[in-house]
């Protein structure tokens, strides 16, 4: 291998040990300026999409540890990273999806998990982390709360009894 492309694979690498995840897609057909779109949307995740050389990038996941990518690449491809959450990056891969019908959804992976392109898409419909950890935090409280209301509603209606009672007298 030529040292240029060998530098291209080692950043490759570094890329995919960076990131807990990627998401291979076929860009093919998207315009210059629909891809830096695609790219600023990506920031807001914390992700990057970056276009690779198919042979270069599986040399470069075979080092990373990814042995099998499960399909041949194939194609204009590029590949999403990032160092946030997996579903913040699949949301917004969805909602360009939706809106300019690209890119095309190949595979990912997550952690060392091959996901296909269906597993990925039903990952962008959950909520965010923080978005899990607020309705697990919700569910978790309101017993409580119902408790403090059940504790608390026979002292507030002794209170309103005798307000009445002295309204009536005064």
């Amino acid at each position: 291998m030529r040292e240029e492309k060998k530098l291209i694979t080692r950043e490759y690498v570094e890329r995919l040990n960076a990131s807990p995840y990627f998401i291979v897609v076929n860009y093919e057909g998207l315009k210059v300026a629909q891809f830096e779109e695609l790219r600023n949307r990506l920031a807001d995740a914390r992700a990057e999409v970056h276009v690779f050389k198919n042979s270069i990038f599986k040399a470069a996941a075979n080092e990373a540890g990814i042995e099998d990518l499960g399909q041949e690449l194939k194609g204009q491809l590029a590949a999403v990273t990032g160092e946030g959450e997996l579903t913040g990056a699949a949301k917004i891969l969805k909602n360009f999806t939706a809106e300019f019908d690209k890119p095309e959804w190949h595979f990912g992976f997550l952690e060392n998990d091959r996901l296909d392109a269906d597993q990925i898409k039903m990952l962008a419909d959950l909520p965010s982390l923080d978005g899990m950890r607020a309705k697990l935090l919700g569910t978790l409280q309101a017993p409580a709360a119902q408790l403090v209301r059940t504790l608390v509603e026979p002292s507030a209606s002794l209170a309103r009894i005798v307000r009445a009672k002295f309204s009536e007298e005064g």
